[in-house]
């Protein structure tokens, strides 16, 4: 296939985007724009490599099960006793879809002509095919795809044999082992249908430059200068910053707040660290919860955002728990409903033919980090050796 002139372009352009990134450029308004471009970054970026899709307890019990369309590759995510398996969403008779949404099952069926598969995608029952010459049912189970559990985080790879998980996240387990991750508990899921790039949205969650003018009347005046970023070997950008007030509250429901996490040290029990794990999963780890997002990009313009809202098991069995942690919950909401239309905006702006390259802002390193391997995955950035952490 010939790139287009397009392509070409912003393959020359990916170039500047390079360390360090007092000198470096953004990424390229054809990066978030541009069709052809965003099917090269679903095949060199989510079809490769790990995704984070959830967490665990999204998966509770034997037969929970989660479809979803990743990269355009349908995929369920099914418990089966204590593992959790992915399969193909396929039905391997005549290409039906075979799961929707979530639920529960013993088995799963395919809706169009009943073939049945187990939970370990074994084809158990194929009605009326006793009569087809040579058809075995164990030549017709699902394909499977890597699945892995980090730290209470789901992690899930398209490739048939992707580098070790452990590979992929290096560091990221002692770095964050204080917030306790693995005993967060999900108490609120949604999703939501975000008119923007994929990239857009992970980089406004990891940058304080936006704040005063995005949030200046709900939490825009909560964030301290932050701390540099850590240096990290690993895919992912991490970065702690204090706050003058309980960034999971706003200003008047201050007195919601729960007991923070009692491993944290006294300065992380006034801050928020925040995460970005390349490519599609970044969240906040507070003083006492969790807020995080998950991106599954539709088209250049569209995107599906997962929020999850974890807290310790300890402070769910708290009583009135339910309704101090509507307190949090309508911070999350009023935050991003600030976030989602300068999204939108941003994003009709970067289709205009005067879109240009950037500069990073000094409160924007996590974004620039993301850039630079973004552009180095794609094979046109600098060898992740010269990032210097």
């Amino acid at each position: 296939m010939i790139p287009s002139t397009n392509t070409e372009s912003i393959r020359r352009r990916l170039k500047n985007v390079r360390y360090p990134l007092s000198t470096s450029l953004t990424l390229p308004p054809g990066c978030y724009v541009d069709r052809e471009w965003f099917e090269h970054e679903l095949d060199r970026i989510f079809r490769q490599g790990w995704l984070c899709i959830g967490r665990k307890d999204s998966w509770p019990d034997s037969g929970a099960y989660r479809a979803f369309d990743i990269a355009g590759i349908p995929v369920v995510v099914v418990r089966r006793q204590e593992d959790l398996l992915a399969l193909s969403n396929v039905c391997r008779h005549r290409g039906s879809l075979i799961a929707e949404g979530s639920g529960t099952c013993r088995v799963l069926t395919c809706p169009f002509h009943g073939w049945t598969y187990d939970l370990s995608g074994k084809l158990v029952s194929a009605a009326r095919m006793e009569e087809t010459e040579g058809f075995r049912p164990q030549d017709h189970s699902l394909a499977t795809f890597p699945v892995e559990e980090v730290d209470g985080f789901v992690f899930l790879s398209l490739e048939s044999d992707p580098p070790p998980l452990s590979d992929w996240l290096v560091e990221f387990s002692d770095i964050h082992a204080r917030w306790m991750l693995d005993d967060l508990r999900v108490v609120d899921r949604r999703v939501l249908n975000v008119r923007c790039n994929w990239k857009q949205f992970l980089e406004v969650f990891n940058e304080y430059y936006h704040l005063l003018f995005v949030h200046p009347h709900s939490i825009g005046g909560y964030f301290r200068e932050p701390d540099p970023p850590d240096a990290v070997f690993g895919n992912f950008a991490t970065q702690f910053g204090m706050t003058s007030l309980n960034a999971g509250l706003l200003e008047d429901r201050q007195d919601s707040a729960f007991p923070p996490i009692p491993t944290l040290d006294d300065r992380e029990r006034c801050g928020v660290r925040y995460t970005w794990v390349y490519p599609n999963m970044a969240f906040g780890a507070s003083s006492d919860f969790m807020w995080s997002y998950y991106v599954f990009p539709i088209s250049p313009d569209r995107t599906e955002v997962v929020q999850y809202i974890c807290f310790p098991s300890s402070t769910v069995r708290h009583e009135g728990f339910e309704e101090r942690s509507r307190s949090y919950i309508g911070r999350i909401e009023a935050a991003i409903g600030e976030d989602i239309p300068a999204l939108e905006k941003q994003f009709a702006g970067l289709k205009s033919p005067h879109a240009a390259q950037g500069r990073f802002a000094a409160l924007e390193p996590c974004v620039g980090h993301f850039a630079c391997w973004y552009a180095d995955v794609l094979g046109e950035g600098p060898d992740s050796s010269d990032s210097g952490g």
